[in-house]
């Protein structure tokens, strides 16, 4: 049989990287390779591997040659040069650490002295204020504003487009000031990009996702036996939240987050944790509701996907409808001409452990994940919680420069300086770099997760910035933040704000999934493009309103609802969910948005939900809905649905409602009585009924 390698296995063999052998094929010899899992076999890898067999034998001459007068040299200097070159890397380190520690108050000159002359202006500004800004007699801005037909006085406020103006009669030129908020502002002034020779290559960070029982936890701990039983160094732990693993004399470092939604709560943040996900599916279940959730929030995230399958050992695994279903999701498999890696594993045995680490190694590898050690600290808090005994705990991920014991910190509203500091073993540790996750004591408060951490100079400089964080973080508890909807979406197009629309669908078969994105794709104009960013079977879940916060996306339901728990968590975060039973009339109301034609419609308030504990036969009267009342009220006069599963089965009116023997006009929350439906019979146990009301709303553009 014809001798075959794959191109990663090829540079492993030569001692290059996959990037480096990719490009001397594609370069050097003229091959059309597309990837690092392609093969290479018959005269191509004859000529490849000739061509490294003459480079190695030149090599070998030319050290030979060398080799006599380098050692007269090295023997001479070695001392000195040895002694220089220590003192050299100690003073370049010294200096790069008081650069990063300085860079933040150049930066902040730099940005209040700009040197175009464009003077910085906010949304609203008062006429005295304005005056000062550019430096005019605040009279004189008066008259001017008087002209334009404002009158104001000193201390009236203008907006921008009337400052503008006036600037132009005193020929100064003006823009609107960027405002930033106190955590952006953090990571404006405490974090800086690095040089590109400072950087050095750090490990990969991973998460682990997929649906419940697909082996999540059984994978990490099949790492662990692995790394025992073939005696390397290192190993996995999961004191902190997180785990680190040595293969292959590299360190993986995989995040133990408690799921996607935790995944995605980060990136809501502006956090990217996470360079490579992993995605766990059953060998024997196959694609679930869990592992379609997990590969939207990881597309939307932007990061690799390598697909373990697992359960192997199992006769009824079947690597190849895993690799079918994976297809309706765009993760195509290499063997299948795409562009995942997919390994099949056993958690059980063992067996592809070895193989799924040195696939995250070559992703890893391909992606040349590097940063600067040699700076001030920047994380990520991943965990942090309130320890009776030790106080505020948070789990940190260095991503850059080195977090060192009694470090001053930062981190949203909180600050302090490091009193103690672990590692993954739980030992005390005095310093980490990048890729490094570490447990910290001394924060003055509970940090939050996906927040940045910055090592800074003092603790008034740390305090000072979380003071302005807390300030901030009591403002807005007065004030509600809105989310994209339909709307004021035309408004938001108008005001060249809005570019996309991100929507998230939700239906009862998997038909209706394909025929509405396609639909809602072909909505897309000039000024916005209509993008569904997922689409699963289903019903609406806190799940789904978590991606819509992290995407800035609406969510359309057909003939599906939302659980109790979604409809209070998009209610608490003015997340859109709109649920239709007809499909046209969607992608009417999208395309009426999208040119700002949406006309005065009927909302829809959901009075209550009850749940169907026992149904009864009753003679002319069909079947009687037995209901605990479980939230809010459901009156007699309101509509109704049924939903089994959160799936829509009936909609309708009620037809009778008792309580006990007598006729009811509404139960109340946490009553009991018996209801039927109009013209439907079919209830079961389990059942939920909600009621609902349509209210007139007023469109206002």
């Amino acid at each position: 049989m014809a001798k075959k390698l794959r191109i990663y296995e090829l540079a492993k063999k030569y001692d290059v990287t996959t990037k480096k052998m990719l490009s001397l094929l594609n370069d050097e010899f003229g091959l059309d390779i597309k990837s690092h899992m392609s093969m290479l076999s018959g005269d191509d890898l004859a000529i490849v591997e000739e061509y490294f067999k003459e480079e190695e034998e030149e090599e070998e001459e030319e050290v030979i040659e060398n080799t006599k007068e380098e050692k007269k040299k090295k023997d001479k200097s070695q001392n000195k040069d040895k002694t220089f070159n220590k003192n050299k890397k100690r003073k370049k380190n010294k200096k790069q650490n008081k650069r990063s520690k300085k860079s933040t108050k150049r930066q902040a000159k730099e940005d209040n002295n700009n040197d175009d002359g464009i003077i910085q202006i906010p949304e609203s500004i008062s006429v005295k204020a304005f005056a000062d800004k550019i430096n005019e007699n605040a009279n004189q801005v008066i008259m001017k504003l008087m002209g334009l037909g404002v009158m104001a006085g000193l201390n009236d406020q203008i907006e921008f487009d009337q400052a503008e103006l006036i600037a132009l009669e005193f020929n100064k030129e003006i823009s609107k000031e960027e405002k930033l908020d106190e955590i952006e502002m953090q990571e404006k002034d405490l974090d800086f990009e690095d040089n590109e020779e400072d950087l050095v290559t750090r490990p990969p960070v991973v998460s682990v996702m997929g649906h419940v029982d697909h082996g999540k936890t059984s994978i990490l701990d099949a790492i662990r036996n692995t790394q025992f039983a073939s005696g390397e160094a290192g190993g996995i732990t999961q004191h902190i939240g997180a785990s680190t693993v040595n293969i292959n004399n590299k360190e993986i470092v995989f995040l133990d987050t408690p799921g996607h939604e935790a995944f995605t709560q980060m990136r809501m943040r502006g956090a990217q944790s996470t360079d490579i996900a992993i995605l766990v599916v059953a060998g024997d279940d196959g694609v679930m509701p869990q592992t379609i959730e997990a590969i939207n929030h990881a597309k939307a995230a932007e990061i690799p996907i390598i697909v373990a399958i697992n359960k192997m050992d199992k006769e009824e695994s079947d690597s190849n409808r895993v690799k079918q279903e994976l297809t309706e999701y765009g993760l195509i498999s290499e063997d299948w001409g795409g562009d995942t890696i997919m390994v099949e594993v056993s958690a059980k045995t063992g067996d592809g452990i070895k193989d799924l680490l040195e696939m995250v190694l070559l992703v890893a590898e391909m992606r040349e994940l590097k940063a600067n050690p040699n700076r001030d600290a920047v994380g990520i808090i991943i965990e942090a919680q309130l320890d009776k005994a030790r106080g505020a705990i948070a789990t940190v991920l260095v991503q850059k420069g080195t977090l060192h014991d009694k470090d001053y910190v930062v981190t949203g509203s909180s600050s302090g300086r490091i009193r103690a500091m672990f590692n993954s073993k739980g030992e005390t540790i005095s310093e980490a770099g990048p890729s490094t996750p570490v447990q910290i004591l001394g924060l003055s408060d509970v940090a939050e997760a996906g927040d940045k951490i910055f090592a800074v100079e003092d603790e008034k400089t740390a305090r000072a910035y979380a003071d302005r964080a807390k300030e901030q973080k009591r403002e807005e508890r007065l004030i509600q933040k809105s989310n994209t909807n339909l709307e004021d979406m035309y408004e938001g197009i108008e005001e060249g704000e809005l570019k996309e629309l991100n929507i998230i669908v939700k239906t009862d078969v998997k038909g209706t999934v394909d025929a509405v994105s396609s639909s809602f794709a072909k909505l897309s104009n000039e000024e916005v493009f209509v993008n569904v960013i997922a689409g699963a079977v289903g019903g609406i879940t806190e799940s789904d309103v978590l991606l819509a916060q992290a995407s800035n996306a609406i969510i359309i339901g057909f003939n599906v609802r939302p659980t109790q728990g979604a409809l209070q968590m998009a209610e608490e975060n003015n997340i859109e969910i709109r649920t239709y039973s007809i499909i046209y009339e969607a992608i009417e109301d999208v395309e009426k948005a999208l040119k700002g034609m949406l006309d005065p419609e009927f909302e829809e308030k959901v009075l209550g939900r009850a749940k169907v504990q026992q149904t009864f036969k009753v003679p002319n009267a069909g079947t009687i809905a037995g209901v605990l009342v479980t939230n809010g009220s459901i009156p007699r006069r309101a509509k109704i649905r049924l939903l089994r599963d959160n799936v829509v089965i009936f909609d309708g009116n009620i037809e009778s409602m008792k309580r006990f023997k007598d006729d009811a006009k509404e139960l109340n929350n946490g009553y009991e009585g018996g209801i039927g439906l109009e013209k439907f019979n079919d209830v079961k146990e389990g059942d939920e009924l909600e009621a609902y009301e349509m209210i007139e709303k007023e469109r206002d553009l």
